[in-house]
């Protein structure tokens, strides 16, 4: 009986011990690695060096890697004037700003100067001494944050532009500013590299709409304007947002090379202006079957697309300007329309990128897609050859039908 006390006793005494040092490790693991997001990625950066762990859940070598890293964050993290933020991404979870960083293996560590705009890839050793080692190395490299702030600002100083077109917002400032007129907004964050690919192609279009008053090419840095990149919720870097006397319009999403985009804002503005003016939508229909039996390619909007498809044969292309494979149709559909000159029929075109709704409604997921009405009814989705010889020889076909009828 009393060696079965003792026993019990013992047990109880090595569970206590457990649970204690069960504490201990939960205490010292208190101080660990900050977790980033697309929210707080920007702004941690912002104040200070981080070196950063990409990282996936199921990566073996990034679970071997785990527990060195939060001892190197107990270091850094804990101390009162740390040179440096130690943190980590997970990337199954936050996928698009692991891409924004060219992260294509796990674990990827970065350490990043302070405002993310530059950045130093460790691809040492593993181990606590060689990734403390490396940070030391780094640090004495750049200097200390006051040298590293003034320096910037210094660079900023000497490479600012002030002729640059591009407006640049603030959450102080961008209501009033964006009050009046046509905007066309870049929402980006500094140490993103899709943004900093796109920064002299957006100067580009600036310039070359500077001496159009009707339309402004601007900026906002998310990182800084917090209020106003939230109220629209930005989620990815850079969005492209076009508004018009304060109303968020569009949003861009096409390829961003200075063509597309250019086409984007002058499509835009024809647009706008043609409502401005007050074109009476009830007249095109006509004109626009005029024409198309002199051989020009009908341009298809939300306003005139169900009348025109209303009556009569319509051939339609669906397509957005950057495709390629519309761009390698566009002549032989200028042609299919000139061939069918007198013809009782419509050759027709709608730019995706400009009137979504009807696309949508039509169940376009692809471009080109070809779709052939007859009476407001769609007959067929055209899925031959895209020859003018296949183009021809099919709306003679749906004519023939018609007159079977």
């Amino acid at each position: 009986m009393a060696e079965s006390f003792v026993l019990i006793l013992c047990l109880c005494m090595v569970s206590l011990f457990f649970i204690s040092q069960a504490d201990d490790l939960n205490d010292d693991h208190s101080i660990n690695a900050i977790s980033y997001d697309g929210d707080t990625f920007g702004p941690g950066l912002a104040k200070k060096r981080n070196f950063i762990m990409f990282y996936a859940p199921w990566c073996g070598h990034c679970k071997n890697l785990a527990p060195t890293w939060d001892e190197l964050a107990k270091i850094y993290n804990n101390a009162e004037e740390s040179p440096v933020v130690i943190a980590k991404v997970d990337c199954t979870v936050h996928t698009g700003l692991c891409a924004d960083h060219d992260v294509v293996g796990f674990p990827t560590l970065k350490l990043f100067e302070a405002n993310g705009e530059t950045h130093k890839r460790y691809s040492g050793k593993r181990d606590l001494e060689s990734l403390k080692a490396f940070i030391q190395e780094q640090i004495q490299g750049l200097g200390s944050e006051t040298d590293i702030a003034a320096e910037k600002e210094e660079e900023l100083e000497r490479h600012e532009e002030p002729e640059s077109n591009v407006i640049t917002l603030t959450d102080e400032d961008y209501a009033g500013k964006i009050a009046a007129g046509f905007f066309f907004i870049k929402f980006y964050a500094p140490w993103c590299g899709h943004c900093k690919r796109l920064a002299p192609v957006w100067e580009e279009l600036a310039n070359a709409f500077s001496k159009d008053e009707n339309v402004f090419i601007a900026k906002i840095d998310c990182t800084q304007s917090t209020v106003v990149c939230k109220a629209y919720e930005i989620r990815g870097y850079p969005t492209l947002l076009w508004f018009k006397d304060g109303q968020k319009i569009d949003q861009f999403q096409a390829p961003r090379s200075i063509e597309v985009l250019t086409k984007f804002v002058q499509d835009k503005l024809t647009v706008e202006k043609g409502e401005q003016h007050g074109h009476d939508s009830e007249k095109v229909p006509e004109e626009i079957k005029e024409d198309s039996a002199g051989g020009a390619v009908v341009e298809l909007t939300e306003e005139n697309f169900k009348t025109i498809i209303a009556s009569g044969l319509v051939f339609i292309k669906f397509y957005a300007p950057w495709c390629g494979h519309c761009k390698r149709l566009a002549p032989t559909w200028d042609d299919l329309a000139r061939e069918s000159s007198g013809q009782p029929v419509v050759i027709a075109k709608v730019d995706c990128t400009q009137y979504k709704n009807v696309c949508e409604e039509n169940e376009i997921r692809g471009y080109p897609t070809l779709k052939i009405f007859r009476n407001g009814e769609l007959l067929n989705d055209y899925r031959g050859g895209r020859t003018l010889e296949d183009l021809q020889k099919f709306v003679s076909r749906q004519l023939d039908q018609r007159d079977e009828l």
